[in-house]
């Protein structure tokens, strides 16, 4: 008889099982997972549902496991048996696997579900002196390397990269892009049943939840995750790159794909995403500049992120360069979007707090932007970050955050904090309009919370970001501020209340 094959709640598709059809599957569903964490509501619903839809599909096949802790659940689907599983895809996971091995199988295949094995990315990191790796360097050797969006030698549209084109802030007057709705899934039994658990297990008190409960609005079958990809490629794809970094109140999720939670409970495998992507462009569905930017997110940043999880190590987490330490306030952890008066931040706040989810500039550019202003704890964003979006993973979020939003890490993985007045949000979105603030202001009623805290992180920090290429301009900028003292001191009289 064949080994078992034991599968964890992210990795759902068919191409995290191989071999002989009739292998037998393990599911565990754990409670101590969600014991540990207050996870969104909308999250702990999608990966339940997802898990449980494909142990209904698997049928007989599967043998899926209710039990506090995966070790609990482990022995009760194999007891000290021989068992097979996919690399995990957190730190925490793969110490759990490997720790079995002391009394039990366990054979770790490799892992699935992205572009890259670990083995080559290794050897072109340390080809390129294992420093600070360009992202763009990467992305490039990915596209060579798969042939991805070329012709011959040469990058399709004759570019690399394509940003001059995809960095267009929302049209004058908008309130939408216009642009057809994303794919929404329908729910059925098994997400009742969810429901139903989360609801009793929230009032006898053993979990709880941020975040508000709704319709499930993202995947959790291949069925659906396939349908949500053919709906962004035929009727959203095309409209994708101009508006990728602009941001409108009344219209979230403008053309963005909203596949990244397929894609991170193994529903879909990117390889088919970015193939179809560049197969509208040969067709002359989609411009160029929105296929490489959608193949660009895939088969760039993602994968770039993935590998940098493993390759920089699990001490990477803890790194805290800007020796940022204050706690994350109770409005903040709590998605009190009604408490924030700022328009931009109580908006994308409220947002994630109704459906665990934003795009990626506003968690960049307002939340994350917001967290590094204020000092707050790497650490303590990282985990706030994993827990409020659905997409949100261990692996996804220590480099997205540590690294990119926060600068934890000095800038190993980015050239500069990513951080600004409100000014960049008054170009890039619609959402400085009606609010109480001005983006133009830092002293007075009216000072926007961005911009105070924009020149305190940069004052804060002078001494470092001087030194840095592309932060010695606005630094140097400190000097030209006549009111400083007072920008100083409104911000520290802000404190932690919400702006």
């Amino acid at each position: 008889m064949a080994v078992p094959h034991w599968l964890f709640g992210d990795q759902l598709g068919p191409h995290f099982l191989s071999g002989r059809s009739d292998t037998p599957v393990v599911m565990i569903e754990a409670r101590s997972v969600l014991r540990r964490r207050r996870f969104h509501r909308a999250k702990a619903h999608l990966v339940l549902s997802a898990m449980r839809h494909r142990a209904a599909e698997l049928g007989d096949r599967v043998r899926y496991v209710r039990a506090e802790t995966y070790r609990q659940g482990l022995r009760e689907a194999v007891g000290d048996g021989p068992v097979t599983v996919r690399h995990p895809t957190s730190y925490a996971a793969l110490r759990l696997v490997r720790s079995l091995e002391a009394v039990q199988s366990v054979t770790v295949l490799p892992a699935r579900g992205f572009l890259v094995a670990h083995d080559d990315f290794r050897a072109w990191a340390d080809g390129h002196g294992g420093g600070r790796l360009r992202q763009e360097d990467f992305y490039r050797w990915v596209r060579r390397s798969h042939d991805l969006l070329m012709d011959g030698d040469r990058p399709a549209g004759d570019r690399w990269n394509h940003d001059h084109d995809n960095r267009e802030p929302p049209p004058k007057g908008a309130r939408t892009l216009g642009a057809p709705p994303p794919y929404r899934p329908t729910e059925d039994e098994i997400d009742d049943e969810v429901r139903h658990d989360l609801d009793r297990w929230e009032r006898e008190g053993s979990v709880a939840f941020v975040g508000r409960d709704g319709p499930r609005l993202f995947p959790a079958t291949r069925r659906e995750a396939l349908a949500a990809l053919r709906r962004f490629v035929e009727h959203r794809l095309a409209g994708f790159g101009p508006h990728e970094d602009a941001m409108l109140a009344g219209d979230p999720v403008m053309s963005h794909s909203l596949l990244s939670s397929s894609l991170n409970l193994g529903l879909l495998d990117p390889a088919e995403c970015v193939e179809r992507a560049e197969y509208a462009w040969r067709a002359g569905r989609a411009p160029v500049n929105s296929v490489e930017g959608f193949v660009r997110q895939v088969a760039g940043w993602r994968e770039y992120v993935w590998q940098l999880y493993w390759y920089f190590g699990e001490d990477y987490r803890h790194r805290n360069a800007l020796r940022h330490h204050e706690p994350l306030p109770g409005w903040f952890l709590e998605l009190d979007a009604d408490a924030v008066r700022a328009r931009c931040l109580a908006t994308v706040l409220a947002q994630v707090r109704d459906t665990g989810w934003t795009h990626h500039i506003p968690r960049l550019m307002l939340l994350g932007s917001h967290a590094l202003q204020r000092g707050w704890d790497p650490s303590a964003v990282t985990d706030w970050f994993h827990r409020s979006f659905v997409d949100g993973y261990d692996w996804v979020m220590v480099p997205n955050v540590v690294g990119m939003s926060q600068y934890a890490d000095g800038g190993r993985m980015t050239t500069k904090p990513y951080t600004s007045g409100g000014s960049y949000v008054n170009r890039m979105s619609d959402l400085c309009g009606g609010c109480v603030y001005r983006p133009g202001e830092r002293t007075g009623d009216r000072a926007c919370p961005f911009t105070t805290g924009y020149w305190a992180f940069l004052h804060r920090h002078r001494a470092r970001l001087e030194r840095n290429p592309r932060m010695a301009q606005p630094v140097r900028g400190l000097d030209r501020l006549a009111d400083l003292d007072e920008v100083l001191h409104r911000e520290a009289r802000r404190g932690d209340t919400p702006p």
